[in-house]
Protein backbone atom coordinates (compact mmCIF):
# COMPACT_ATOMS: atom_id res chain seq x y z
CA UNK A 1 0.00 0.00 0.00
CA UNK A 2 1.53 3.61 -0.71
CA UNK A 3 1.26 6.18 1.94
CA UNK A 4 -1.00 8.73 1.10
CA UNK A 5 -1.05 12.44 3.11
CA UNK A 6 -4.80 13.45 3.50
CA UNK A 7 -6.58 16.05 4.71
CA UNK A 8 -9.70 15.75 6.71
CA UNK A 9 -11.79 18.50 7.98
CA UNK A 10 -14.82 17.94 10.49
CA UNK A 11 -11.89 15.51 12.43
CA UNK A 12 -13.05 15.78 15.76
CA UNK A 13 -15.82 13.47 16.50
CA UNK A 14 -17.97 10.74 14.86
CA UNK A 15 -16.90 9.77 11.17
CA UNK A 16 -14.18 12.14 10.91
CA UNK A 17 -12.66 11.08 14.24
CA UNK A 18 -12.95 7.33 13.38
CA UNK A 19 -11.63 7.55 9.72
CA UNK A 20 -8.45 9.62 10.94
CA UNK A 21 -7.51 6.71 13.59
CA UNK A 22 -7.86 4.04 10.67
CA UNK A 23 -5.85 5.67 8.37
CA UNK A 24 -3.70 6.62 10.83
CA UNK A 25 -2.71 2.98 11.96
CA UNK A 26 -2.92 2.00 7.94
CA UNK A 27 0.27 4.42 7.88
CA UNK A 28 -0.91 7.23 6.13
CA UNK A 29 -0.09 10.79 7.32
CA UNK A 30 -3.33 12.41 8.14
CA UNK A 31 -3.34 16.08 8.85
CA UNK A 32 -6.86 16.14 10.89
CA UNK A 33 -8.86 19.91 11.24
CA UNK A 34 -11.18 20.77 13.19
CA UNK A 35 -12.79 23.97 15.27
CA UNK A 36 -11.64 22.89 18.05
CA UNK A 37 -8.64 21.28 18.26
CA UNK A 38 -8.42 20.00 21.94
CA UNK A 39 -10.83 16.84 20.98
CA UNK A 40 -8.48 15.51 18.71
CA UNK A 41 -5.30 15.32 21.15
CA UNK A 42 -6.44 11.52 20.53
CA UNK A 43 -5.59 11.29 17.15
CA UNK A 44 -2.23 13.76 17.84
CA UNK A 45 -1.46 11.13 20.40
CA UNK A 46 -1.52 8.68 17.45
CA UNK A 47 0.53 10.03 14.87
CA UNK A 48 -1.80 12.44 13.67
CA UNK A 49 -0.82 16.20 12.73
CA UNK A 50 -3.73 18.21 14.16
CA UNK A 51 -4.88 21.78 13.16
CA UNK A 52 -7.60 24.16 14.44
CA UNK A 53 -9.25 25.37 11.14
CA UNK A 54 -12.65 26.63 10.65
CA UNK A 55 -13.67 25.65 7.23
CA UNK A 56 -16.08 29.14 7.44
CA UNK A 57 -13.12 31.39 7.80
CA UNK A 58 -11.11 31.70 4.65
CA UNK A 59 -7.67 33.25 6.13
CA UNK A 60 -7.22 30.13 8.26
CA UNK A 61 -8.21 27.62 5.70
CA UNK A 62 -5.57 29.22 3.50
CA UNK A 63 -2.95 29.61 6.81
CA UNK A 64 -4.17 25.74 7.26
CA UNK A 65 -3.21 24.41 3.79
CA UNK A 66 -0.47 26.77 2.71
CA UNK A 67 1.44 25.31 6.37
CA UNK A 68 0.85 21.27 5.33
CA UNK A 69 2.20 22.47 1.57
CA UNK A 70 5.23 24.42 2.99
CA UNK A 71 5.93 21.94 5.91
CA UNK A 72 4.89 18.47 4.85
CA UNK A 73 4.59 18.69 0.67
CA UNK A 74 1.43 18.12 -1.38
CA UNK A 75 -1.70 16.99 -0.28
CA UNK A 76 -3.38 13.91 -2.21
CA UNK A 77 -6.20 13.17 -0.35
CA UNK A 78 -8.88 15.49 0.80
CA UNK A 79 -11.86 14.41 2.32
CA UNK A 80 -14.47 17.12 2.84
CA UNK A 81 -16.21 15.97 5.95
CA UNK A 82 -17.34 18.68 8.23
CA UNK A 83 -20.87 19.37 7.90
CA UNK A 84 -24.11 19.52 10.12
CA UNK A 85 -27.67 19.32 9.69
CA UNK A 86 -30.24 21.49 10.44
CA UNK A 87 -33.95 20.91 10.82
CA UNK A 88 -36.96 23.04 11.23
CA UNK A 89 -39.99 24.47 9.21
CA UNK A 90 -39.11 26.69 6.11
CA UNK A 91 -40.81 29.23 8.15
CA UNK A 92 -39.54 29.10 11.10
CA UNK A 93 -36.19 28.72 10.38
CA UNK A 94 -34.57 32.20 10.37
CA UNK A 95 -32.60 32.45 6.85
CA UNK A 96 -29.65 33.77 9.05
CA UNK A 97 -29.38 29.92 10.34
CA UNK A 98 -29.85 28.63 6.69
CA UNK A 99 -27.27 30.97 5.55
CA UNK A 100 -25.33 29.58 7.90
CA UNK A 101 -26.09 26.14 6.79
CA UNK A 102 -24.68 26.73 3.46
CA UNK A 103 -21.64 27.98 4.64
CA UNK A 104 -20.72 25.00 6.46
CA UNK A 105 -22.04 22.35 4.65
CA UNK A 106 -21.64 24.23 0.78
CA UNK A 107 -19.24 27.01 0.91
CA UNK A 108 -17.11 26.31 3.76
CA UNK A 109 -16.47 23.19 1.93
CA UNK A 110 -15.87 25.02 -1.78
CA UNK A 111 -13.34 27.33 0.19
CA UNK A 112 -10.92 24.12 1.48
CA UNK A 113 -11.83 22.86 -2.29
CA UNK A 114 -10.03 25.97 -4.06
CA UNK A 115 -6.87 26.21 -2.11
CA UNK A 116 -6.40 22.53 -2.05
CA UNK A 117 -7.26 22.32 -6.14
CA UNK A 118 -4.15 24.20 -7.20
CA UNK A 119 -1.47 22.05 -5.27
CA UNK A 120 -3.33 18.82 -6.43
CA UNK A 121 -2.56 20.42 -10.26
CA UNK A 122 0.65 21.03 -9.57
CA UNK A 123 1.68 17.95 -8.16
CA UNK A 124 0.10 15.95 -10.99
CA UNK A 125 -3.26 15.15 -9.78
CA UNK A 126 -4.76 13.93 -6.11
CA UNK A 127 -8.21 12.66 -4.51
CA UNK A 128 -11.07 15.12 -3.48
CA UNK A 129 -13.65 13.25 -1.38
CA UNK A 130 -17.08 15.31 -0.71
CA UNK A 131 -19.32 13.95 2.10
CA UNK A 132 -23.14 14.45 0.99
CA UNK A 133 -25.62 12.29 2.34
CA UNK A 134 -28.30 10.20 1.43
CA UNK A 135 -29.84 12.88 2.21
CA UNK A 136 -28.10 14.75 -1.20
CA UNK A 137 -30.89 11.84 -2.90
CA UNK A 138 -33.82 12.40 -1.06
CA UNK A 139 -35.80 14.80 1.22
CA UNK A 140 -37.71 14.49 4.61
CA UNK A 141 -40.34 17.00 6.06
CA UNK A 142 -38.76 19.69 7.62
CA UNK A 143 -35.61 19.41 6.21
CA UNK A 144 -35.57 21.50 3.44
CA UNK A 145 -32.50 23.52 4.12
CA UNK A 146 -30.06 20.78 5.28
CA UNK A 147 -31.33 18.42 2.14
CA UNK A 148 -31.20 21.78 -0.11
CA UNK A 149 -27.28 22.01 1.23
CA UNK A 150 -26.56 18.60 0.09
CA UNK A 151 -28.68 18.64 -3.07
CA UNK A 152 -26.33 21.47 -3.91
CA UNK A 153 -23.51 19.72 -3.30
CA UNK A 154 -24.46 16.81 -5.61
CA UNK A 155 -24.77 19.26 -8.08
CA UNK A 156 -21.40 21.06 -7.41
CA UNK A 157 -19.26 18.32 -7.38
CA UNK A 158 -20.86 16.72 -9.99
CA UNK A 159 -19.34 20.26 -11.97
CA UNK A 160 -16.19 19.72 -10.48
CA UNK A 161 -15.08 16.46 -11.36
CA UNK A 162 -15.36 17.13 -14.78
CA UNK A 163 -13.84 20.40 -14.61
CA UNK A 164 -10.46 18.41 -12.60
CA UNK A 165 -10.79 15.38 -15.07
CA UNK A 166 -7.98 17.09 -17.51
CA UNK A 167 -5.79 17.12 -14.23
CA UNK A 168 -6.02 13.82 -12.81
CA UNK A 169 -7.93 14.99 -9.27
CA UNK A 170 -10.83 12.68 -9.00
CA UNK A 171 -13.79 13.72 -7.10
CA UNK A 172 -15.96 11.31 -5.20
CA UNK A 173 -19.49 12.09 -3.26
CA UNK A 174 -20.02 10.24 -0.90
CA UNK A 175 -23.64 9.74 0.40
CA UNK A 176 -23.85 7.59 4.01
CA UNK A 177 -27.33 6.88 5.15
CA UNK A 178 -27.81 6.95 9.01
CA UNK A 179 -24.37 6.41 11.07
CA UNK A 180 -24.34 6.16 14.91
CA UNK A 181 -22.68 9.33 15.28
CA UNK A 182 -23.92 12.86 17.12
CA UNK A 183 -25.34 14.36 13.60
CA UNK A 184 -29.01 13.16 15.15
CA UNK A 185 -28.50 14.97 18.57
CA UNK A 186 -27.79 17.86 16.92
CA UNK A 187 -30.14 17.61 14.17
CA UNK A 188 -32.87 17.63 17.12
CA UNK A 189 -32.13 20.30 18.74
CA UNK A 190 -31.90 22.57 15.88
CA UNK A 191 -35.49 21.11 15.12
CA UNK A 192 -37.18 21.23 18.38
CA UNK A 193 -34.83 24.89 19.02
CA UNK A 194 -36.90 26.38 15.80
CA UNK A 195 -40.33 24.04 15.10
CA UNK A 196 -40.60 22.44 18.70
CA UNK A 197 -43.68 24.58 19.32
CA UNK A 198 -46.39 26.26 17.26
CA UNK A 199 -47.73 24.65 14.08
CA UNK A 200 -45.00 22.54 13.02
CA UNK A 201 -44.52 20.87 16.88
CA UNK A 202 -46.49 17.57 15.79
CA UNK A 203 -44.35 16.49 13.08
CA UNK A 204 -40.86 17.44 15.23
CA UNK A 205 -42.42 15.61 17.80
CA UNK A 206 -42.90 12.38 15.57
CA UNK A 207 -39.45 12.83 13.63
CA UNK A 208 -37.49 13.07 16.61
CA UNK A 209 -39.34 9.78 18.12
CA UNK A 210 -38.35 8.12 14.77
CA UNK A 211 -35.08 9.76 15.17
CA UNK A 212 -34.44 8.34 18.63
CA UNK A 213 -35.92 5.03 17.84
CA UNK A 214 -33.09 4.22 15.15
CA UNK A 215 -30.35 4.97 17.05
CA UNK A 216 -31.60 3.46 20.29
CA UNK A 217 -32.94 0.12 18.38
CA UNK A 218 -29.23 -0.19 17.01
CA UNK A 219 -30.24 0.37 13.78
CA UNK A 220 -28.16 3.13 12.79
CA UNK A 221 -24.58 1.79 11.18
CA UNK A 222 -21.19 2.31 13.08
CA UNK A 223 -18.67 4.89 11.75
CA UNK A 224 -16.36 1.92 11.21
CA UNK A 225 -18.30 1.28 8.01
CA UNK A 226 -17.02 5.36 6.71
CA UNK A 227 -13.71 4.44 8.30
CA UNK A 228 -13.62 1.49 5.83
CA UNK A 229 -15.41 3.14 2.66
CA UNK A 230 -12.49 6.05 2.58
CA UNK A 231 -10.12 3.76 3.31
CA UNK A 232 -10.76 2.26 -0.21
CA UNK A 233 -11.24 5.30 -1.80
CA UNK A 234 -7.75 6.35 -0.30
CA UNK A 235 -6.31 3.24 -1.74
CA UNK A 236 -7.99 3.03 -5.42
CA UNK A 237 -6.10 4.72 -8.07
CA UNK A 238 -9.32 5.20 -10.07
CA UNK A 239 -12.20 5.49 -7.20
CA UNK A 240 -15.95 4.82 -8.01
CA UNK A 241 -17.56 8.50 -8.46
CA UNK A 242 -20.04 7.85 -5.49
CA UNK A 243 -20.26 5.83 -2.47
CA UNK A 244 -23.36 5.33 -1.01
CA UNK A 245 -23.08 3.07 2.29
CA UNK A 246 -24.95 2.51 5.83
CA UNK A 247 -28.29 2.03 6.75
CA UNK A 248 -31.07 3.61 4.69
CA UNK A 249 -29.03 5.08 2.24
CA UNK A 250 -29.46 2.39 -0.82
CA UNK A 251 -33.10 1.34 -0.31
CA UNK A 252 -34.52 4.64 0.28
CA UNK A 253 -32.41 6.31 -2.45
CA UNK A 254 -33.66 3.25 -4.56
CA UNK A 255 -37.70 4.04 -3.44
CA UNK A 256 -36.97 7.82 -4.17
CA UNK A 257 -35.93 6.87 -7.94
CA UNK A 258 -38.32 4.38 -9.11
CA UNK A 259 -41.33 5.19 -7.18
CA UNK A 260 -42.17 8.78 -8.17
CA UNK A 261 -42.60 11.58 -5.70
CA UNK A 262 -46.26 11.07 -4.81
CA UNK A 263 -45.46 7.56 -3.74
CA UNK A 264 -42.12 8.70 -2.09
CA UNK A 265 -44.13 11.30 -0.40
CA UNK A 266 -46.69 8.84 1.24
CA UNK A 267 -44.65 6.26 2.27
CA UNK A 268 -42.35 9.09 3.83
CA UNK A 269 -45.16 10.55 6.06
CA UNK A 270 -46.97 7.47 7.11
CA UNK A 271 -43.33 6.84 8.88
CA UNK A 272 -44.76 9.71 10.47
CA UNK A 273 -47.77 8.57 11.62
Amino acid sequence: MTMKSILITGASAGMGKETAKKLVALGHRVYATARRVELMQDLADMGALTYEMDVTDPVQVANVVETIIRTHGPIDVLWNNAGYGLYGAVEDVPLDAARQQFEVNLFGLACVTRQVIPHMRKAGGGTIINTSSMGGKVYMPLGAWYHASKHALEGWSDSLRLDLKPFNIHVVVLEPGVIDTDWGGIMMDNMKKYSGSGLYAKVAEKIARATSQMYVKGGASKPSVIADTIARIVADKKPSTRYRVGALAKPLVWMRVFLGDRLFDKIIMLQLK
